[in-house]
């Protein structure tokens, strides 16, 4: 047997070899398809040393002219698979130069097989024989078809296509794959450039494109193969890993676990399946989980998980399981779906967390949440019934003083007021008597009538005054009264301004803005002087709000004041609901503020 026989069938058989191998791991591993491209690759790399040993050991043209037109086909399955397979594994190589390279090859293989001979020979006339290295091997002689251009044209798409992707990988700082595999597509590309060269009668020697491509085979079993040994060096990380993680898993009461959801199995940690009673090995469903856990949870947990796959959320439950030993935990799980590329949910990966003691702390911090609750519900009612006794006995203070005011307002409207008018009427006898024979004595009779009435209208408009406002009717109206009282009375100018509401004021309520400004006018004339008051009752939002201002003296607001009249007027208020503000100022005046909400409670109690 020659030893050229020998080397190209070792190259043969060595690439076979390589495919069947790769074809093994892609049945095992389907989605994977540089597998399978590779192992095309390796079959019709043997192929085509297979044919050249044929062509190098024909004797008769019929048989070289078959082996020429067949030897196309692995030519054409080689330079197909191995574009794709430098697409899809090195991600490199520009889309329309390997279209480009599929357009042409195709159409070189359709062409071959429209020819007589081949894309390559018009015909072929002899076969010469040539001593190669102590062997005879057949040289073709023969006319070149010129439609062969089209193969160049392949070859040189090739080496662009091999050159830019070399190119990428230098880029992207992926020096080894670029050396390899970018150095063996363009070593393997260059010589192939030795085959029209032959077929032209250039070199007479013949056809070694098996060793080309065998090179471009080898440079891809070997990326394979050096990823297939870091697959195992990770396989092995990854083992010794899952140990550490469980490890850490079972020191802090975690489960790990993951639910392919297309196979329905269920990958769960080793502690938790012994907790769970699960098999230590074998296959976990969902409903071998499902039956772990508690009957009164299972619906809810079920709804989640439904919820999570269907609308790819983040699943998140809590509930409680039954252990091997019959003990009830209660566990928090949370899990993330993972999809393919298409958007499917392809598996669902989460922890669960033994929660068991939080559950218990929680419960023990709500019977302390109810304890305290209740205890703040008894030290509110003591307060507010404290309040309401409080309320009570300044409301009897109020009402003494109301009391007490009308006494005095009927003493002075009914005593001193008509006593005074008894003076005034013998005082203006007295005057008429003197009129004539004494005439400076009635004079000053004349002078003690004026100031027996001018005391007598203040004892009316007093007593009126702390009459009190029962029953006062439409505020505004009783509040036009009392300026009309003023002005006439003390001579003191009041303007009032009042707004109409779409709602009547109840009866309680007027009653006691009455009072804060019979309050707010008789301080304003008694005791500040005023030459001007000012009564405002309008609405803000959902308030009504009474202003009094005047032009008086004023007193210091910064400084606590004994006055009763500022407390009565600020509780009056509050009876109602509603805010008393007082500010004063010695140059400007004083100004009381009253807001009463305008929903303020009808029912309530006017204070006498």
């Amino acid at each position: 047997m020659s030893w050229i026989t020998i080397l190209w069938s070792m190259n043969a058989a060595g690439c076979l070899t390589l495919a069947a191998f790769y074809f093994v791991v892609w049945l095992k591993q389907r989605e994977n398809w540089v597998h399978l491209l590779f192992s095309c690759s390796a079959i019709a790399a043997a192929a085509i040393s297979a044919f050249e040993l044929w062509m190098m050991n024909a004797r008769e043209v019929d048989q070289y002219q078959l082996l020429v037109r067949w030897i196309h086909v692995p030519v054409w399955v080689l330079t197909v698979t191995f574009v794709a397979f430098v697409r899809r594994y090195l991600h490199v190589g520009r889309a329309w130069l390997a279209w480009s390279i599929y357009g042409v090859r195709t159409l070189v293989l359709i062409l071959n097989f429209s020819f007589p001979v081949s894309i390559n020979f018009w015909s072929i006339t002899s076969l010469r024989q040539l001593s190669l290295w102590g062997e005879t091997v057949s040289v073709p002689d023969g006319v070149p078809n010129p439609w062969g251009a089209l193969s160049q044209l392949s070859l040189l798409l090739l080496l662009i296509f091999s050159v830019d992707a070399t190119i990428t990988l230098l880029r992207r700082g992926d020096r080894r794959r670029a050396l390899v595999l970018g150095g063996s597509m363009i070593f393997s590309t260059i010589f192939a450039v030795h085959v029209p060269l032959v077929i032209w009668g250039v070199l007479e020697i013949p056809f070694f494109l098996t060793f080309a491509y065998t090179a471009i085979v080898v440079a891809m079993g070997y990326e394979l193969s050096s990823d297939m040994a870091r697959t195992v060096q990770l396989a092995r990380e990854l083992e010794v890993s899952d140990k550490r993680l469980n490890l850490a898993a079972d020191s802090a009461a975690v489960g790990l676990w993951e639910w392919d959801l297309n196979k329905d199995e269920i990958w769960v940690s080793p502690t938790r399946r012994a907790q769970l009673g699960l098999p230590a090995s074998g296959k976990i469903t969902f409903e071998d989980i499902f039956s772990r856990w508690h009957v009164d949870d299972r619906d809810q947990i079920r709804n989640a998980v439904k919820d999570a796959i269907e609308n790819g959320k983040d699943y998140e439950a809590e509930f409680r399981i039954v252990l091997a030993d019959g003990n009830v935990r209660w566990v928090a799980a949370r899990g993330r779906v993972q999809v393919n590329n298409h958007g499917k949910p392809m598996r669902l990966l989460g922890v669960s967390v033994d929660v068991t003691a939080r559950k218990a702390a929680e419960l023990q911090a709500q019977e302390q949440r109810d304890e305290l609750e209740q205890l703040r519900q008894q030290k509110t009612a003591l307060l507010e019934k404290e309040v309401a006794e409080r309320a009570r006995l300044e409301r009897e203070v109020i009402e003494s003083c109301s009391r007490e005011q009308r006494r005095i307002a009927y003493d002075l409207h009914d005593g001193v007021g008509q006593e005074l008018v008894g003076i005034a009427l013998s005082a203006k006898l007295l005057e008429q008597e003197l009129r004539t024979a004494r005439p400076l004595e009635a004079d000053k009779a004349s002078a003690i009538v004026r100031l027996a009435n001018e005391a007598a209208r203040h004892a009316r408009l007093t007593a009126r005054t702390l009459e009190g406002a029962d029953g006062v009717g439409d505020l505004k109206t009783a509040l036009e009264t009392l300026a009309r009282n003023v002005r006439e009375h003390c001579q003191v100018k009041t303007v009032i301004k009042a707004d109409v509401f779409s709602s009547p004021i109840s009866a309680p309520v007027s009653a006691q803005l009455y009072r804060i400004v019979q309050e707010a006018v008789h301080n304003a004339v008694e005791h500040g002087y005023a030459r001007q008051v000012w009564i405002d009752l309008g609405f803000n939002h959902q308030n009504m709000v009474l202003t009094i201002r005047d032009d008086g003296k004023g007193f210091d607001a910064s400084t606590d004041s004994d006055g009763m009249g500022l407390r009565i007027m600020q509780y009056r208020a509050q009876c109602i609901g509603g805010s008393c503000e007082v500010q004063s100022n010695c140059a400007k005046g004083t100004i009381v503020t009253c807001r009463v909400p305008l929903q303020a409670d009808a029912g309530v109690r006017p204070i006498p």
